[in-house]
């Protein structure tokens, strides 16, 4: 063997786990996420996780076919736009976002990539999608309940609490599925001949003072709609509900492990779980345009006991009948 040909063989050898290294990193697929929440919320901790295994069970195994970016950014506009600039530029092949609030940013901000959200009041009426069956831009994913469901909210209130006159429904007035929510709370307490009350979710001091009003009256009730802002403000929510003996029904199960009296709602990890569906179907070459937008299959009832002893309540026989889950 001459020099040159020594010198050859060397370089190809040094060339080989560079080539194979660069053949394994385009094959790796990115994904970003965007969550509206501390990076020490537990919670979405949880859903999180949820994602990653349902993309485990899928095949796609972290830093080896799949790279997730995360982004915390709370509900803080400022950031959420921030990073949702950040996640775009990265160009990756789609973004997770969870809520209003997290993907109306990131659709200012892209139109091409494709973005799944595992959790959205109203997509339609946001802008999100053309319509549920045929999204037909860069964002589908799904819907976390149907407005017909803050109908339930109250007559599960008024069941367990049947002297309950006056409720006040905690809302953000931001959200685009707002004003659905509290429609169908509204149209449902006119019927039953009681008195509804907004109060705005947006900041500390606005559910303080609100919830401080509610509990001048005698039998008050409070309904918990769902929205990012609602979910920050949790344990302040709880936290005052208890302070003021008032009975209330929340929208998701982490506001009852939390100490507050029910929930009823989807199984929000779940929907994360079947969010890595959608995102590995996407990966394999589907157009977020052509995947439908889903509703809740199942909703669970979710009651604390030991909330319910404190606030002077007996659950009836009847809900109980239909609890998913009782939190001792």
């Amino acid at each position: 063997m001459n020099r040159r040909e020594f010198v050859g063989g060397l370089a190809g050898a040094a060339a080989s786990p560079f080539t194979a290294w660069a053949q394994q990193a385009s094959r790796l697929k990115r994904i970003g996420v965007l969550l509206p929440a501390a990076a020490d919320d537990a919670d979405f901790r949880a859903r999180l996780d949820a994602f990653v295994q349902g993309l485990t069970q899928l095949g796609w195994i972290t830093d080896q076919s799949v790279q997730i970016d995360t982004r915390w950014a709370t509900t803080n506009a400022a950031e959420i736009r921030r990073h949702a600039i950040e996640l775009a530029a990265l160009a990756p092949d789609l973004i997770l976002a969870d809520g209003s609030l997290t993907v109306s940013e990131l659709l200012q901000t892209t139109r091409t990539v494709p973005v799944v959200f595992p959790v959205v009041g109203d997509p339609v009426a946001a802008g999100f999608v053309e319509t549920l069956a045929r999204p037909g831009g860069n964002a589908t994913g799904f819907m976390n309940f149907e407005f017909s469901v803050g109908a339930k909210w109250l007559d599960l209130l008024k069941e367990i609490v049947p002297g309950v006159k006056r409720v006040a429904v905690l809302r953000d007035t931001a959200a685009s599925s707002g004003g659905g929510q509290f429609g169908a709370i509204q149209t449902s307490a006119t019927a039953l001949g009681m008195e509804v009350t907004p109060i705005d979710v947006r900041s500390a001091d606005q559910i303080r003072n609100g919830i401080q009003s509610l509990a001048q009256f005698s039998n008050p009730g409070l309904i918990v709609t769902a929205s990012p802002r609602a979910a920050v403000h949790r344990q302040l929510i709880v936290g005052l509900a208890a302070q003021h003996n008032v009975p209330a029904t929340y929208f998701e199960r982490f506001f009852v492990t939390g100490g507050g009296l029910l929930s009823y709602g989807p199984n929000i990890v779940d929907q994360y779980r079947a969010a890595a569906t959608y995102a590995d179907r996407i990966l394999k070459g589907e157009k977020p345009a052509d995947l439908p937008v889903l509703a809740p299959s199942k909703y669970e009832l979710v009651v604390n006991l030991k909330t319910a002893r404190a606030l002077g309540l007996t659950i009836p026989q009847a809900v109980l009948a239909r609890v998913d889950e009782v939190i001792e």
